[in-house]
Formats: structure tokens, C-alpha cells, sequence
């Protein structure tokens, strides 16, 4: 890498913590800096303006998520392993996901479904690409007879994000991490029993 490429990706590390905590509005040009240690103009020599960072800091923080979420479910053999690990992956990671501020997608779902098009884009882009996901894992488990063949992978799959994401935004309103075990328990349990093949 070059020396402004490895600049850039320190800003991107950097700040997507920032993002990710206090979103594209609440983060200033002063919490840039104090997050990359970098004056205003190192940063903007290598970013066009603040939307550009924001929209980097998401992939960035995106890709931390699928790739913790890919290496979780890679170890297992069976689709119904897949889903328990995927709810595995939010038990285990509860403090470090909501140390980086929470799920970047729900994050910048909330804040820029009316503001900011294109991180708009960026979040439905995620969610489509995990829902799919969870589909793909189902409709695999179904021609292995390992899942029932009367699910429906999309409901499922739409069920088991709004739980997951569900239980998130509430414990971090709450300050409470138990609330977001309560629904994650619900969706193993869910996995468990109405994905059987019966």
C-alpha cells in the first residue's frame, strides 16, 4: 500500500468507531480529528468531504460485521448449525458490538432513512445482502432435509433480523444487554422448533 493509501485507511479505522457512535450528523470535523490525530487538512486531502469518510467508516464498519458473522458460521457443517451460530456470533459479541456503538446497520437505518441517501442506501444494501443470507442458509438446509420443507425463508429470514436488530436498539436504550439475550433466546428457540423437520 502507499502512503496515502495506508493514511486513508487509518482515517477510516479511525473514525468508524465515531460514525458508527454518534452518526453522520453528530459527528463533527473536530471529532475527526481527534479520532485520527490528523489535522483537517490531512483529512480532506484524502477524502472529498465529510459524506465521503461517512460513507467509507460504513463499508468499514460493515465488513467488520459480516466478516466476525462469516467466521462464526464457518466451522459448521449443518444449516440449522448456521443459524444457531449466526445467534451465537450477536451472544458472544454483545460487548464489543455495542462498544463500536451498535450494528451499523441499524445505526445508520435509523438516522438516514430521511437525511442521507446514499448511507440509506449503503444500510438496505447490508440488510438485503444478510437476509439473502439467512434465505440461502435456509433453502440449503431444505434440499439437505435438514430444515422443514413448509418454511418460508424470506418470513423466517425477516423475523429473525427484526428479533436480532429488535433486541439491540432495545438494550441500547436501556443500557440493558439482557434484553437483547431475551430476544436472541427467543430466536434460538425459534430455529430450534419451527425449522424442524417434524
Amino acid at each position: 500500500m502507499t502512503k496515502a493509501e495506508i493514511t486513508r485507511q487509518l482515517i477510516v479505522e479511525k473514525t468508524a468507531p465515531v460514525f458508527n457512535t454518534k452518526g453522520y450528523a453528530g459527528t463533527s470535523l473536530t471529532d475527526l480529528t481527534a479520532a485520527t490525530g490528523l489535522t483537517k487538512g490531512s483529512i480532506y486531502g484524502n477524502f472529498t468531504n465529510k459524506d465521503e469518510v461517512a460513507m467509507a467508516a460504513f463499508d468499514y464498519n460493515l465488513s467488520l460485521l459480516t466478516k466476525g458473522m462469516a467466521a462464526a458460521v464457518a466451522g459448521c457443517k449443518d444449516s440449522i448449525g448456521k443459524l444457531l451460530a449466526m445467534v451465537d456470533f450477536y451472544r458472544s459479541g454483545t460487548k464489543t458490538l455495542l462498544t463500536r456503538g451498535g450494528c451499523p446497520i441499524l445505526n445508520t437505518a435509523v438516522e438516514a432513512d430521511d437525511t442521507h441517501p446514499g448511507l440509506k442506501e449503503k444500510a438496505a444494501r447490508g440488510l438485503t445482502y444478510w437476509k439473502k443470507d439467512i434465505e440461502r442458509i435456509i433453502e440449503t438446509g431444505i434440499k439437505r432435509k435438514e430444515i422443514s420443507s413448509e418454511v418460508n425463508a424470506a418470513i423466517f429470514a425477516t423475523e429473525l433480523i427484526a428479533l436480532i436488530e429488535g433486541g439491540i436498539m432495545i438494550s441500547k436504550l436501556t443500557n440493558n444487554t439482557a434484553l437483547l439475550h431475551v430476544c436472541l433466546s427467543r430466536v434460538d428457540k425459534m430455529i430450534s422448533e419451527e425449522l424442524s423437520i417434524k
